[in-house]
């Protein structure tokens, strides 16, 4: 019996979001291969609520000026940097237990690529005999990096369900291994050869992804399954920060609708589903396509059974008035919106279409069908001033929507990527091209960038209060002493506006109610201020009662 073992690492950051590491696509592999024959088992290592806190590494010691100790308030940030799931050598256990010949070990992004190699050097050590390959977007885009570690065999590049049962096949009958789509090996001595990258065409002959192999109840929403689908693969834009922009990423393909709706029919037999995700880059991108989905999943799903979202963004353009009133009808309940940015020239400078009115749009829509919205803008990419970021942020704040921050990182093979290395903007080392590790420029522009992070957190918080139906607290100078009341961190929130509408100053609190200031760019701060006195801040819904 011929057993392979799929492994999604762990990985040591400030947080970790687990509805995001749903390990949907070693799923996707397990199906085809399981359907090839062979016997596949699946470790997650961040199936679970295990997080042990670490010392921040020394390349990140720096990022202690910038995020302070832990703070209990609504404007807080980071604090914490842990390993969240199970231990190197715990997985690897797991690992051997399945007795596989060959275990592929997920390496999705740059910042995590080390926790990846980790993993491969801890199950080479319980497992000397086995071939390990590494897969996902890190190892397409720098696989020489991934096979200088001794502990990898093989890398695939692009899209692993058909390499993964290529790769199997040759290894099991002695096949050549240049016929394995998008295999990176070594020959005898050492050199390199990578086959062109794996692209699969039609999605529709793909097997059901294995979901059963997947830990469910570590990724269980309200008591009820969670289940992330990808409908389409690829992106017809070409946004400078994406990896998609590429111009040898694989083309945007679509699935049909009614093989979508039979892997949702799948999930549901085994659990009971409430919350569907759906990770296309551009799920709203062919209307006739997606209305005749959300019909169908309507058909499926009692009214108000299921939630419905598109947490990597949906295209304001794609969106109109009846397409919402559908959505509403099927179960979405809250539009993640990609803005970029509401700046004209910054958007052509990501090669991004000017946004706002189809935003505006689709903010209306979104209050008509009684749903909410984010919207989500970049800051801190290659020569992004901080103040057109701050007139982004100040954009949101007249609208109907909470403000989401996305801090650029460089994603290799990216047109961004290439500019962060023309002007030296690349981080030293892989682990820093993470949001969390604000990557890009010197210490003042990060300074900037966390800056435009924490009055992200304070729009939201008097957006917040506005739901609630609250007034704002009028400037006021703090006293001296610790703040009363901060176990309640509305109250501490609102003590701390004040403070702020008074003096410019972001401040942060401990459990005892010790006050400090936060290191901040002071020109954005005034600015903010000044400009919050003639602003109408606009509720964001997200607490109204609706």
């Amino acid at each position: 019996m011929h057993r392979i073992c799929l492994v999604q690492p762990p990985i040591r950051d400030f947080y970790l979001t687990a509805k995001r590491t749903f390990p949907a696509g070693l799923a996707a592999i397990a199906g085809q291969l399981r359907a090839e024959g062979f016997t596949v088992e699946i470790v997650d290592a961040l199936a679970g609520s295990k997080r042990r806190i670490k010392p921040l590494p020394p390349e990140m010691a720096d990022l202690v000026d910038f995020y302070g100790p832990p703070d209990r308030s609504p404007f807080g940030l980071f604090s914490a940097w842990a390993h969240h799931g199970a231990g190197f050598d715990t997985v690897a256990r797991r690992v051997a237990e399945t007795r596989p010949f060959l275990v592929g070990i997920s390496s999705l992004f740059t910042a995590y690529a080390d926790e990846a190699l980790a993993t491969a050097e801890a199950v080479r050590r319980l497992l000397p005999e086995a071939r390990i390959v590494v897969g996902g977007h890190h190892a397409t885009a720098l696989p020489g990096k991934v096979m200088a570690s001794a502990a990898v065999d093989f890398v695939i590049r692009g899209e692993g369900e058909a390499a993964m049962v290529a790769l199997a096949r040759a290894l099991v009958d002695r096949g050549a291994l240049d016929q394995v789509p998008g295999l990176v090996w070594r020959r005898p001595r050492g050199k390199l050869v990578l086959n062109p990258p794996a692209i699969i065409a039609d999605l529709d002959r793909l097997s059901p992804p294995a979901f059963d192999l997947v830990p469910r109840r570590a990724y269980r929403r309200g008591g009820r399954g969670a289940l992330q689908i990808t409908a389409s693969r690829g992106c017809p834009y070409h946004c400078s920060y994406c990896a998609f922009g590429d111009p040898a990423a694989p083309p945007y393909r679509r699935r049909s609708v009614d093989s979508v709706l039979a892997e949702i029919d799948g999930a549901a037999e085994r659990e009971e589903i409430g919350f569907i995700d759906f990770e296309d880059e551009n799920l709203s991108l062919d209307r006739a396509w997606f209305v005749a989905l959300l019909k169908g999943i309507q058909r499926r799903f009692t009214p108000g059974s299921v939630e419905l979202r598109a947490m990597n963004g949906l295209m304001p353009s794609t969106l109109d008035d009846e397409l919402l009133a559908l959505m509403q009808a099927a179960g979405f309940r809250s539009l993640n919106l990609s803005l970029g940015t509401a700046v004209p020239r910054r958007a052509r400078f990501f090669r991004r279409p000017d946004l706002r009115r189809a935003f505006d749009r689709a903010l209306s829509g979104a209050v008509r069908w009684g749903m909410t919205a984010v919207g989500y803008i970049i800051v801190g990419a290659p020569g992004q001033p901080a103040g057109e970021s701050l007139s982004d942020l100040l954009y949101l704040a007249r609208r109907p929507v909470l403000a989401g921050l996305s801090v650029y990182y460089p994603v290799p093979r990216t047109l961004d990527f290439e500019r962060c290395r023309q002007m030296g903007l690349l981080p030293s080392t892989l682990a820093r091209m993470r949001a969390t590790a604000l990557p890009v420029g010197d210490a003042a522009a990060r300074r900037r960038t966390v800056t435009l992070l924490r009055l992200g957190r304070l729009l939201n918080f008097i957006k917040a209060l506005k739901d609630r139906g609250e007034a704002l607290p009028g400037p006021m100078p703090l006293e001296e002493g610790p703040i009363p009341g901060v176990d309640d961190r509305r109250v501490l929130g609102r003590r701390l506006l004040a403070a702020f509408l008074y003096d410019g100053k972001l401040r942060g609190a401990d459990a005892a109610g010790t006050t400090w200031i936060h290191p901040c760019d002071p020109a954005l701060t005034e600015r903010f201020r000044r400009t919050l006195r003639h602003v109408p801040v606009c509720p964001s819904g997200h607490r109204s009662g609706r």
